[in-house]
């Protein structure tokens, strides 16, 4: 009995592990950027990025429906072109980046919709705020770089409401509407090497 306990323990540890990606792909820091647009006072946007970010990446599928994403962006290094806008942004009003300097993602699932396309599910978290979040992917697929690595390309946009991580400061125009809306659009521009 001991004997078949332990073969069954084997079997399934070794399923478990077979089904773990060990292909590790690195973000090309020079080829990617996340950014983000926001309603401001109701009649246009206001964008900005983030200066620093790592993306972690594990895939052993060509079309990488098996991936497991990390995402790990520094709050610190917001960029709106404008100083004191971002002084304002890292302040406890926005992302209190003194208690919460990261902003993570954290993929569960990596489901395809059509040819090159997803959905990408997991767990985001700001301002020590974890929710699930839902976002599309576009694969521009894979290529040889003149240097002989592997590269690989995708747009992920997605939207959240920042309300619902506690970023909630905002004024009220005297027309209606606020200053700064409620949904943050993302676009993220993500080429990783194998």
């Amino acid at each position: 009995m001991k004997s078949f306990i332990t073969m069954m323990a084997i079997l399934i540890f070794g399923a478990l592990s077979s089904n773990a990606q060990n292909t590790k792909w690195n973000l090309d820091r020079s080829h990617s950027s996340i950014k983000f647009s926001v309603s401001h006072m109701v009649v246009s946007e206001a964008d900005g990025k983030f200066g620093d970010f790592s993306v972690n990446v594990a895939s052993d599928k060509d079309d990488f429906s098996d991936a497991n994403i990390d995402v790990t962006i520094k709050a610190t290094t917001i960029n709106t072109d404008d100083a004191k806008r971002d002084e304002h942004l890292r302040s406890a009003d926005f992302f209190d980046v003194a208690n919460h300097p990261n902003i993570t993602f954290k993929s569960k699932s990596m489901k395809k919709t059509g040819k090159g396309t997803y959905k990408l599910s997991g767990d985001f978290t700001m301002r020590g705020v974890t929710k699930p979040v839902t976002l599309d992917v576009k694969f521009g697929g894979t290529q040889k770089s003149p240097w002989g690595q592997t590269v690989a390309g995708f747009k992920i946009t997605g939207k959240i409401n920042r309300k619902d991580y506690g970023v909630s400061w905002s004024k009220l125009l005297d027309q209606g509407g606020a200053v700064v809306g409620d949904v943050v659009d993302l676009v993220a521009n993500i080429e990783i090497t194998k």
